[in-house]
C-alpha cells in the first residue's frame, strides 16, 4: 500500500465499520478486512478499478463522492475515508459534509499545494507547477481545488469540524520533527493526513 494508506489504516480501530470513497483497486478496503477486522466497503468513479476489486471479492460500488453519499443513511460507518481525492471533487465543502454525516470520523489524505517546492517554481517560472504528485498540466488535470494544510484547517474551523490527529509527511514518507509546526508543515509537507469529527460528536 501507498505510505497514506498505511497511515490511514493505522488511524482506524479494528472491528468498526469503514467507507472508502475512491477505493481505487481496493487495497485499503483488503487490509482492513484482513487485518484489522472491519467491516469495509468502497465506493470508485472508475468502473474498471471498481469491476477489478469485485473480481477480487471486495464490497465496492460503481459512485460519485459529489452525488451518491447523500444516499447513505446518517451514522452508517464508523470512520469514512477520502484518499487523495478532496482536491478533484466538484464540491469539497459539501462532501466533508456528508462524510461526517454518515460517518463517526472522517479521514482525509491530500496531497499539499503549500509545499516549498510548488511556491518556488511558481514564484520563479509564473506557470502552474508540476512535481511527482502534481504531474499533469493545468488544462488536463483532475485536481480542480487545489488546498494547502492551512487552507484545509481554516475550513475545518470555519466548518466545526473537531481534528483528532494530523500529520504531514515529506517526499520520503518522513514525518520529521517540524510536523508539530503547522507553518512548516505547510512548508516542507507534501502530502497531508487528517483524522476529523464533528464538535461533540
Amino acid at each position: 500500500m501507498r505510505l497514506d494508506q498505511r497511515l490511514i489504516a493505522d488511524m482506524i480501530e479494528p472491528g468498526t465499520r469503514v467507507l472508502d470513497i475512491g477505493s481505487g483497486d481496493g487495497l485499503l478496503i483488503d487490509h482492513l478486512f484482513r487485518h484489522r477486522g472491519c467491516d469495509a466497503r468502497g465506493i470508485e468513479l472508475n468502473m474498471k478499478l471498481v469491476t477489478r476489486s469485485v473480481a477480487h471479492g471486495l464490497p465496492v460500488v460503481h459512485g460519485d463522492a459529489d452525488h451518491d453519499l447523500a444516499h447513505y443513511p446518517d451514522h452508517a460507518f464508523d470512520y469514512v475515508v477520502l484518499q487523495r481525492t478532496l482536491q478533484a471533487v466538484a464540491r469539497p465543502r459539501e462532501v466533508l459534509r456528508q462524510m461526517l454525516r454518515i460517518g463517526r470520523h472522517a479521514i482525509v489524505s491530500f496531497p499539499n499545494f503549500g509545499h516549498w517546492q510548488l511556491r518556488l517554481k511558481l514564484l520563479l517560472n509564473g506557470r502552474m507547477p508540476m512535481t511527482a504528485v502534481w504531474h499533469t498540466a493545468w488544462y488536463d488535470t483532475p485536481n480542480i481545488h487545489p488546498c494547502t494544510i492551512r487552507d484545509f484547517l481554516a475550513l475545518c474551523a470555519e466548518e466545526g469540524y473537531t481534528v483528532e490527529q494530523w500529520m504531514a509527511v515529506d517526499e520520503e514518507g518522513e514525518r520529521a520533527p517540524w510536523r508539530r509546526s503547522i507553518r512548516l508543515a505547510n512548508l516542507f509537507g507534501e502530502q497531508a493526513l487528517f483524522l476529523l469529527r464533528r464538535q461533540g460528536g
